[in-house]
């Protein structure tokens, strides 16, 4: 990417009784929004142009026919669809989620293209969006079978980071999850993401425990003892900075995590529900592992408030401006490692 050029932001709309629509709209009602990025969003205009009536704002886009015509300093609408679309604000509706998965795979699809440089997700119902075609807990599970990568939910903010172990598991399932291996993969992954995408050079990584006080030397479950500190002796013993496993309870009342550059969580919501009481409403959903940059906010569909025009942008403003970030730091990462110089024979 040369400096001179805008990344171009792709946009997936996300279910449309949900609030997705109203931050992608209100976000770039703000046209200082267009100094940063050239947006593409995709849905069709139509729909936009009813949610625009709906929420008073006075943003102007051009529809376009694929991502590869997106003009700078424009929004650009990708018109996956042209029929009109019936919407229910704050309903699951199964015929909205296939609209939210047709933005989905467009949006991917170009994204694999490099029509786009990162993808932006709305959020979906992850109910509603299930079909033959889209059979997966959510969107970081079907992007890591579309980008072919080994991807990891890792919830950021300046001064926090929170990657898992496991996500969309369910409780009874976790224990058996976490393996040696998991272990060892997912944190290979946080290295390699804050070296790259946040320029953390030797990064300095917190593990929490699978059970509660670590297990208590094997009083409260054998999982810590027998798996999560044998590997974690492994990889300190290869020099990796990695430290634990801590106590759950008492690791962010403590404010424990400011002494580490990343933290890894066992489970979803031991990491999520202290990341969202500490940040909730500016922290973005990144996923880390894959070969293109998705981001998205750190909240769903507010159903309950969808339609009412009262929803806050903060989060989703945010993923816009780290998709942007993470993008620059990458390319910036890329060009420093690629090439190396070669060893110059002595000269006489």
């Amino acid at each position: 990417m040369k400096h001179a050029e805008k990344v171009k932001l792709g946009i997936s709309i996300g279910d449309l009784n949900g609030i997705g629509s109203e931050i992608v709209l209100k976000t770039f009602d703000d046209s200082r929004m267009l100094d940063f990025c050239t947006p593409i969003i995709f849905a069709s205009t139509k729909v936009l142009t009813f949610l625009k009536k709906q929420f008073n704002l006075s943003l102007n886009y051009q529809g376009i026919d694929d991502a590869s015509k997106a003009i700078d300093g424009k929004i650009n609408v990708v018109n996956v669809w042209k029929e009109g679309v019936n919407i229910n604000f704050g309903e699951e509706d199964p015929k909205i989620g296939e609209y939210a998965f047709k933005s989905l795979q467009a949006a991917t699809t170009a994204l694999k293209a490099d029509e786009i440089d990162v993808l932006v997700t709305a959020p979906i119902n992850k109910h509603s969006i299930q079909s033959a075609d889209f059979n997966f807990p959510g969107h970081t599970d079907y992007l890591a079978k579309q980008l072919e990568g080994e991807s990891l939910m890792f919830m950021i903010t300046d001064t926090l980071k929170i990657g898992l172990l496991t996500d969309h598991v369910a409780l009874k399932d976790i224990a058996n999850t976490i393996t040696p291996e998991l272990i060892e993969k997912k944190l290979k992954i946080i290295q390699e993401t804050l070296k790259q995408d946040f320029r953390i050079q030797k990064p300095k990584i917190a593990v929490l425990g699978i059970n509660p006080h670590s297990g208590d030397n094997g009083v409260i479950g054998k999982e810590d003892e027998e798996i999560l500190k044998p590997t974690l002796q492994k990889l300190r013993d290869k020099g990796d900075l990695v430290f634990g496993p801590f106590s759950a309870d008492s690791f962010f009342g403590s404010k424990n995590y400011v002494n580490f550059d990343a933290v890894v969580a066992s489970y979803h919501d031991q990491g999520l529900i202290p990341f969202k009481t500490l940040s909730f409403g500016n922290g973005v959903n990144f996923t880390a592992g894959l070969s293109k940059v998705r981001t998205s906010p750190d909240h769903g569909t507010a159903f309950e408030i969808a339609g009412t025009n009262s929803a806050n942008i903060n989060s989703f403003k945010e993923a816009v401006f780290r998709a942007i970030e993470i993008y620059k730091c990458r390319e910036e990462y890329k060009e420093l490692t690629k090439n190396p110089l070669k060893k110059q024979g002595k000269k006489l």
